[in-house]
């Protein structure tokens, strides 16, 4: 279930970059994702994984003095380039660039990556990484919000 929250944190935030109007019609948004095949508690957890992080994230900016580089762009070291896939690496960057993950995420969804011990990784093991890393961790990183398991109500 969480890489299907992470499928759909990644279409709201194209969605999102792609028409900016399209925030003021999040039902819209729901609606086009339950036709997709998505659960009501998979884009509830989504969305409030996104609020929550808008909200952290806002916060942050406030405090910060000297923001960091938007536009820093990590290469793969030899090692990496020999396990990680291109496209593996692509979805990475693709987080990155559309604001779900940052250069901190970044790296530890590489360590992890790394520390699998597997001849390759590919595209299914990063996902699988990330959606541990962004759905199930966070408490950690001290950020709350809600998560739903697959067969809950919402009231």
């Amino acid at each position: 279930m969480n890489e299907r929250v992470v499928e759909i944190l990644i279409y709201i935030m194209s969605e999102i970059r792609s028409n900016r109007k399209v925030s003021t019609k999040l039902d819209i948004l729901s609606k086009s994702l339950i036709q997709q095949g998505y659960t009501e508690s998979e884009i509830s957890s989504a969305f409030t994984w996104l609020l929550a992080r808008l909200k952290n994230d806002s916060e942050e900016l406030i405090e910060q003095r000297n923001p960091s580089l938007k536009s820093s762009f990590r290469h793969l070291h030899e090692i990496e380039r020999s396990v990680i896939s291109v496209e593996a690496y692509g979805y990475i960057i693709q987080l990155k660039e559309l604001g779900i993950i940052d250069e901190t995420d970044t790296e530890q969804i590489l360590e992890r990556a790394m520390m699998m011990g597997a001849s390759e990784i590919n595209t299914g093991d990063i996902k699988s990484i990330v959606a541990s890393m962004l759905l199930n961790y966070d408490a950690f990183r001290d950020r709350s919000y809600f998560l739903f398991e697959e067969n809950s109500t919402i009231h």
